[in-house]
């Protein structure tokens, strides 16, 4: 009778604390592209596993899930470094990736969001190379594509029309490393076509983002930023100050999940979807099963 009663009383125990969980409503966020998708489903899942109930708001636009964080709309997202320092902070002054997160960290503390640790993943602008091609011409970085530039060798650029025309891309990267492509040799297309206008030798360097899955898939090399010319975006997790308080064990979990992300696991990812053609829903519970996580 006393082992029924105990069984009974944990039983009650573990079901209250159970419902407690459950009833702990967490909204997340995320843009509307294949990356920030994966990491909305990935953050939804992880935190349902653990009794959290989740409303997924994903599929935003980078000003509409900012301004949603600020007005407590939502609570976690992942957010890259570079985009709160130029974009939402109004920051213009260069800096390295561990200045530009502790800026970014201290500025956005302000507004009563916290950055959790950045991954390795930096999801910036940078220019690519069929490996091949890059291999026999003998370019590994932005200063040996200046380099060969400068000495006579004719080079074709796809860029998007963005890049090409704004006031920190491709007219003040050439000054910064020193060379011009020529007009003649520059192709505007939209961001997606630039990757198959290269893979299919139609250009030979791309503007690409560097942790888009179709550089793995399509066998692209990065060319090193040796000068430093891009800023960081490194991907980190950023939660709602509040909501971090009430439930410190988020935390834990997505920094667990930033640590495992890199260029090249993330590229990974994105390549299962976009180029496997695997659903999200999949990928994301794949991710978090290999790594222990569910």
């Amino acid at each position: 009778m006393k082992n029924a009663l105990k069984y009974t009383l944990a039983s009650c125990l573990i079901a209250g604390s159970m419902t407690a969980a459950q009833a702990e409503s967490v909204v997340i966020g995320g843009k509307n592209f294949t990356e920030q998708q994966l990491l909305s489903t990935l953050t939804a899942q992880l935190l349902e596993s653990k009794g959290f109930e989740v409303e997924d708001r994903s599929g935003m636009g980078s000003a509409a899930v900012r301004q949603a964080m600020e007005n407590d709309q939502i609570d976690v997202y992942w957010e890259y470094t570079g985009t709160s320092l130029i974009t939402y902070n109004k920051v213009t002054e260069s800096l390295n990736a561990e200045q530009t997160y502790n800026r970014v960290k201290e500025l956005d503390a302000q507004k009563g969001i916290t950055w959790l640790n950045a991954s390795d993943a930096n999801n910036t602008y940078a220019f690519a190379m069929q490996r091949a091609q890059a291999a026999d011409k003998g370019i590994k970085s932005l200063s040996d594509l200046a380099e060969k530039v400068n000495a006579g060798v004719e080079i074709s650029f796809g860029s998007n029309a963005e890049f090409y025309a704004r006031p920190d891309g491709l007219k003040p990267l050439q000054k910064a490393y020193g060379f011009e492509f020529g007009r003649s040799n520059i192709k505007r297309m939209d961001s997606g076509l630039v990757y198959q206008a290269l893979k299919d030798d139609q250009v030979d360097v791309g503007l690409v983002f560097a942790t888009d899955g179709r550089i793995p898939a399509f066998n692209f090399v990065v060319l090193k930023d040796d000068k430093g010319y891009f800023p960081a975006y490194a991907l980190a997790p950023v939660i709602r100050t509040e909501v971090l308080n009430a439930h410190p064990e988020i935390g834990d979990l997505l920094n667990q999940v930033s640590a495992l992300l890199n260029d090249d696991v993330m590229a990974g990812l994105n390549a299962r979807v976009d180029v496997d053609r695997v659903s999200i829903d999949n990928v994301a519970k794949e991710f978090l099963s290999q790594n222990g996580l569910l």
